[in-house]
């Protein structure tokens, strides 16, 4: 027969499993709205506002074969030109996005749901980060590479 105290004791074990369980969940939850609240953040704030260069990279003619044809375009990097200016600022970005990644801050998830659409310009710019790394001999946006590599990876997986 099972008496009072038993009882008690295992309305008091079952209580502390649900309030573990509750706390994991909540843990979980805030480590979401975290991630939401990082990537909320970190939109763009350059010299012009992210309206103006959301619209510059999306009408940005992507006909150039690589670096060289990029410079010969668009002038140099150090040209200050508002193409190499706002390519700089979209790759800047996406290597800081690259490392929030990469240290799991963030998930690709988010990032690709939130910039997905940026893939193809990642394609078209890796050429010119090649080039960039080659010029000037440094290895620059290796977290920005990361990130193409990471949605590559998440786009095949599929939404």
């Amino acid at each position: 027969m099972v008496d009072i105290q038993t009882i008690s004791i295992a309305i008091a074990s079952a209580s502390i499993v649900v309030a573990v369980v509750y706390y994991i969940l909540q843990i979980q939850h805030q480590k979401k709205m975290r991630q939401t609240d990082l990537i909320m953040r970190t939109q763009p704030t350059f010299n012009f506002s992210y309206r103006e260069w959301r619209e510059y990279m999306l009408h940005l003619p992507l006909d150039f074969k690589g670096y060289d044809d990029f410079v010969k375009k668009y002038g140099p990097f150090q040209s200050g030109t508002p193409e190499t200016e706002s390519t700089l600022m979209f790759l800047g970005y996406f290597e800081m996005l690259g490392i929030l990644v990469k240290r799991k801050l963030l998930s690709i998830d988010m990032v690709y749901d939130f910039y997905g659409m940026y893939n193809a310009y990642f394609e078209v710019f890796m050429p010119v980060i090649e080039g960039v790394r080659k010029e000037w001999n440094i290895r620059e946006f290796v977290n920005c590479e990361y990130l193409l590599n990471e949605m590559k990876k998440r786009q095949q997986r599929g939404a």
